[in-house]
């Protein structure tokens, strides 16, 4: 299929990786369904690109609303070819403190539950045309745990292997699943870090990158290949060797919901 009949599903849409993902499909023409919370970042994207262009200001945990928007788009454009669901979100949390469970709880929430119910009111009218691609933005920080940031690691850990699970579901269907990990982007969210971010990528290189991975159906792609390596490497390091060497890291910065 050419890029320009391309139907593109994306969430988090309005910044970071999203959004560099969504400037990608329309250089290619694609139709786009953009998803996002920010109903004014969303409609700026929309404007700026000559494509076919359909914007729904919604939480991807709301599984309703999330049914609503999937519906009107599908009516209004036909069946998506890939659905991404990239919305995410981080922050350092500590179990020891009370005050970070209801940031624990909602970085679980939408980089988890929010991926499930984004792929959800989809896949079935995805599996009557045997067609189609769902890839789920994970990360390598889900290849092991990170002190200071339990939740998100076990966030995108939890997503690395829910996509796994989903991937075999789909066998013979004609959907693929596809798992993309990557390692440091230059986003709004990476740059609140407080240390050194190595291979640290730009999203728009990122972006050309993963869109041909899922245009590919790959499997499990991480990114940048250096990030590969290292996180070949982290997922063989022995325990007690690997509890060394990152005891002491920076942690990333902690925040309140209030």
């Amino acid at each position: 299929m050419k890029a320009r009949d391309l139907k593109v599903v994306i969430t988090g849409a309005s910044s970071g990786i999203g959004k560099a993902l969504a400037l990608e499909y329309a250089s290619s023409g694609a139709t786009l369904c953009l998803i996002a919370r920010r109903a004014d970042a969303l409609s700026q994207l929309a404007a700026s690109m000559q494509v076919r262009c359909y914007t729904y200001a919604i939480d991807v945990t709301n599984a309703q609303a999330l049914a609503i928007a999937a519906k009107d788009f599908m009516l209004r454009a036909g069946c998506p070819d890939s659905v991404v669901a990239n919305a995410g979100v981080s922050a350092g949390t500590l179990t020891a403190s009370p005050e970070d469970n209801a940031v624990f709880e909602e970085i679980m929430s939408i980089n988890v539950m929010g991926m499930m119910l984004t792929f959800q009111p989809f896949i079935e009218a995805m599996k009557s045309r045997q067609r189609g691609v769902l890839a789920g933005i994970a990360s390598i920080a889900g290849f092991r745990g990170l002190p200071g940031a339990a939740a998100y690691s076990a966030s995108k850990a939890a997503a690395i292997s829910y996509l796994e699970s989903l991937r075999v579901e789909l066998l013979g269907s004609g959907l693929a699943v596809v798992t993309i990990c990557p390692g440091y982007i230059a986003t709004s969210m990476t740059a609140k870090n407080p240390y050194r971010m190595p291979f640290l990528m730009d999203a728009a290189s990122a972006a050309a990158k993963m869109t041909r991975a899922i245009d590919a159906r790959k499997r499990f792609y991480v990114l940048p290949w250096q990030m590969a390596l290292l996180g070949w490497g982290l997922r063989r390091l022995p325990r007690p060797l690997y509890d060394r060497l990152f005891r002491h890291v920076p942690h990333k910065p902690r925040r309140t919901i209030g």
